[in-house]
């Protein structure tokens, strides 16, 4: 069942993107760059995912355990420190370059888009370098299960 969620929310969310028009880098690009063509749109986008969010994690916090997983997973890491923003940065940069994150970029895939090949190629090159040479140490757990008891 989990896996089926999963796909389910996969879908939902390819579709709120593509109904948003955040696949359209051309229309991201337009909101990144304060110009004479700028697109103020996708603020709605933005203030949209900022509350299903915040509902969301309060939903979700009153439950011990998920509807189709027997643990939570959540980040280990809690702070914010230089790896984090360098990330953050690099996110950013990609993103204000290409027009692309990888959600969208994936749904661009399915439409045959050459610009999301492209970025998908450098993006999962750039998580290929990041595993070869920034990884966490071998047996170390990338995110620790929520029990009831916190």
């Amino acid at each position: 069942m989990s896996h089926f969620s999963a796909l389910l929310a996969g879908i939902i969310f390819g579709m709120g993107l593509v109904l948003a028009g955040m696949t359209d880098p051309d229309k991201v690009l337009a909101f990144l760059t304060l110009n004479q063509y700028w697109d103020p749109s996708l603020i709605f986008v933005l203030g949209t995912a900022l509350i299903v969010t915040f509902v969301g994690y309060r939903l979700v916090g009153m439950r011990a355990t998920p509807l189709f997983d027997g643990e939570f997973h959540a980040p280990l890491a809690t702070t914010i420190d230089t790896r984090l923003l360098a990330g953050a940065s690099i996110f950013g940069v990609g993103w204000g370059v290409a027009g692309f994150c990888p959600g969208p970029a994936l749904v661009g895939l399915m439409t045959f888009d050459p610009r999301a090949a492209v970025f998908l190629i450098a993006f999962t090159l750039g998580v290929l370098v990041y595993e070869r040479w920034f990884s966490l140490p071998s047996g170390l757990e990338r995110s620790k299960p929520r029990t009831a008891d916190g």
